[in-house]
């Protein structure tokens, strides 16, 4: 068996492509909404797709929000992906005066004028932080997106594209890390950073122990 991680089951899209490919990545995953199965897990991830605010809606509705803030602050390793990344953040501007988990600072903003929204394509990232763990074996990868919205640029951004200028692709600080485009579609090269996240959730367990 792998080793334990929780995907958070709010009933939002197809969570389920996210575990399936957690597991040929080698990790143990369920999709669960069970607190204890969350506490008990290694390693936490919150996938997302659709509507920031319809999100944040069934996050609360099912008390998973309370459970990914205190995942994401257990130190255990924290994996968000896509609508999951921007829920992360305070807030967006897709769902004004609607607040996120603020376990990331800065709000969500459309993409710029002058691009198609949404993008729905690959694009190649930039390794802003190439010495990052998530991007091990990531020189040259496309990834798949689809978004019309997306997290400013940080300090915490590791992964960028160009679309009308640079854009937040990734981020990570301390346990938390996140991508804007969806690994578990983004064939070989989304594969191998779920497999370099499932590694980092064996090694902090172990090192824990």
């Amino acid at each position: 068996m792998g080793v334990p991680i929780a995907v958070l089951d709010y009933g939002i899209g197809n969570l389920r492509s996210a575990q399936k490919s957690l597991i040929r990545a080698g990790a143990d995953a369920e999709l669960t909404a069970d607190p204890q199965l969350i506490a008990d897990a290694a390693g936490v991830v919150l996938p997302g797709v659709g509507a920031f605010g319809a999100c944040m809606d069934a996050l609360e509705r099912t008390g998973l929000d309370v459970e990914a803030k205190q995942a994401a602050a257990s130190r255990r390793p924290f994996l968000g992906i896509c609508v999951g990344m921007q829920l992360m953040f305070d807030g967006s501007d897709e769902t004004p005066g609607r607040p996120g988990l603020g376990i990331l600072d800065g709000t969500v903003h459309l993409l710029p004028e002058g691009v198609k929204r949404p993008q729905m394509q690959w694009n190649k990232l930039h390794l802003d932080q190439p010495d990052h763990e998530l991007l091990s074996d990531l020189d040259d990868a496309w990834m798949y997106f689809v978004h019309s919205y997306v997290a400013p640029m940080s300090d915490h951004t590791i992964a960028s594209v160009d679309y009308g200028g640079p854009m937040c692709a990734a981020v990570g600080r301390d346990n938390v890390w996140a991508t804007q485009f969806h690994p578990e579609k983004s064939a070989d090269a989304g594969r191998q950073l779920l497999t370099n996240w499932v590694r980092h959730v064996e090694q902090t367990a172990t090192a824990k122990k």
